[in-house]
């Protein structure tokens, strides 16, 4: 009897125990739930990243690359070409100082240092190829170099436009806008047939088949073709009745005269 007294008393405390054992066990699992949520907040960029102390990376960079289609560098150096003019001058050697043109070989000609192949260096590149050139002639050649002069970008406009000729590319811009810097269409111009021929090598021509006419006429404006240096707009007066898309130069010289008649 005494035992059955004693095991109903335990009975009793573990039920008055069992809801507090319970709620702290709640408690340590919401903690736990928090601390995760904490953590996955803390891992993500944009809305709610400042709870985690996250910081967005850098507009335009992506893992320290200047990706351009992220809004990264798209500007690359330029780089020197045939007929371009650069100024040299030495800090302790003015001596050597000397305004040279880029030869149609690619090569100028360093006073006493011989001929240094330059075409396609951008500007540091070019003064480390000076200062290793005159590493025999001076001591510690220290030289500064400058572009004085070069061929500015163009485009050229031909056949049936009111003034055909060759235009600096200052800005961003487009066939349709070419076509009227160049005068507009004459009364004659096939404008739905208007062929823009971009190089590829020295050897090899890509052409593009732009329907000016239908573009303009239905406000279609995202078609037009934006232009590169040295592109070629011809606009022709009669039906082109088909163009291959890549043509070598002789064929595009045959096809802008013959294309006239």
């Amino acid at each position: 009897m005494k035992r059955l007294f004693i095991l109903g008393q335990v009975i009793v405390i573990a039920l008055s125990v069992l809801p507090s054992v319970s709620a702290v066990f709640a408690q340590e699992e919401t903690k736990d739930l928090g601390e995760g949520n904490q953590t996955s907040r803390s891992s993500v960029t944009g809305t709610g990243a400042e709870v985690g102390n996250t910081t967005a990376a850098k507009a335009g960079r992506a893992d320290g690359l200047g990706n351009p289609l992220l809004g990264g560098t798209r500007r690359p150096l330029y780089r020197l070409r045939p007929s371009d003019v650069v100024e040299i001058s030495f800090t302790v050697a003015p001596e050597f100082n000397q305004i040279l043109t880029v030869q149609p070989d690619g090569y100028v000609l360093l006073k006493d240092a011989g001929m240094v192949e330059v075409e396609g260096l951008n500007l540091e590149e070019f003064r480390a190829a000076v200062e290793k050139a005159y590493r025999g002639y001076l001591h510690d050649p220290q030289a500064a170099v400058a572009l004085k002069d070069f061929e500015r970008p163009y485009f050229i406009v031909g056949g049936e436009v009111g003034r055909p000729g060759k235009y600096e590319l200052r800005t961003d811009t487009t066939v349709a806008e070419a076509v009227q810097i160049a005068g507009g269409l004459t009364p004659q111009a096939k404008h739905s047939q208007v062929v823009l021929f971009r190089r590829v090598n020295d050897d090899l021509v890509e052409t593009r088949l732009l329907n000016l006419k239908e573009m303009l006429k239905r406000n279609r404006l995202q078609e037009d073709a934006h232009l590169q240096p040295g592109d070629l707009v011809f606009v022709p007066q009669n039906t082109i009745s088909k163009i291959a898309r890549y043509l070598s130069k002789p064929s595009v010289s045959m096809y802008l005269n013959s294309s006239q008649f």
